[in-house]
């Protein structure tokens, strides 16, 4: 076993299993996945530590890997079902829900992000993943991750769901944060608390600053 799997085995043991990460197939892609493909060669070393990591020259960073995965157990992901990571810089999390059975694409619209994550889903082994350079079609995934934190909510993702359809995202910051889940009912969508967590803004999800008198 190389350095790495050994990482990513205690990955799982240490950080996934004590975090209320249970299910098998989730658990099974992270320890397959390979997190350092993600990041550059010089950050690699910080692929299996429990942190964010920024990447260098963006605007994203790769959340914390027991955060990120237990958003991805959080949709109940099925195999077969279309998915959809936005905002996820490199697109690790795509990749792991990719290595489930998902039909999955990554949206970045970060350009300097969007442009480290090709090669780096070739080297995770990736390929499957599709990327997307512009906003797709309405209607077309049944699960989104975003990869990243919102101060404002992400409704104008909601149109991109399915019926049935889920969407999970970390909302507010810091020690107020917490992820959300979201479902689509015809054109109602609704949402609900499902455990507390932080993530890196994605600055397109920022308040926009408030005048005071």
């Amino acid at each position: 076993m190389d350095s790495f799997a050994a990482l990513r085995r205690m990955m799982v043991d240490c950080q996934l299993r004590t975090y209320d990460i249970t299910d098998r197939s989730v658990l099974a892609a992270a320890d397959t996945v390979p997190r350092e493909a993600f990041l550059p060669d010089t950050l690699s070393y910080l692929a299996y530590l429990d942190q964010s990591v920024p990447l260098p020259g963006t605007g994203r960073a790769l959340m914390t890997p027991m955060v990120v995965i237990r958003m991805i157990q959080t949709l109940a992901l099925q195999p077969g079902e279309a998915a959809l990571e936005y905002g996820g810089g490199t697109g690790y999390g795509a990749a792991v829900m990719a290595s489930m059975g998902a039909v999955a694409t990554l949206w970045e619209p970060d350009a300097e992000a969007a442009a480290l994550a090709g090669p780096a889903l070739k080297r995770a082994d990736a390929g499957a993943v599709a990327l997307a350079n512009k906003r797709p079609a309405d209607h077309s995934f049944d699960v989104i991750l975003v990869g990243g934190a919102c101060e404002t909510g992400p409704d104008e993702l909601f149109s991109l769901l399915r019926d049935g359809g889920r969407l999970v995202a970390v909302e507010g910051f810091g020690r107020a944060a917490r992820v959300k889940l979201y479902q689509k009912s015809g054109e109602i969508v609704s949402g609900r608390p499902v455990f507390d967590a932080a993530a890196p803004i994605l600055a397109e999800f920022r308040k926009a600053p408030a005048f005071v008198f």
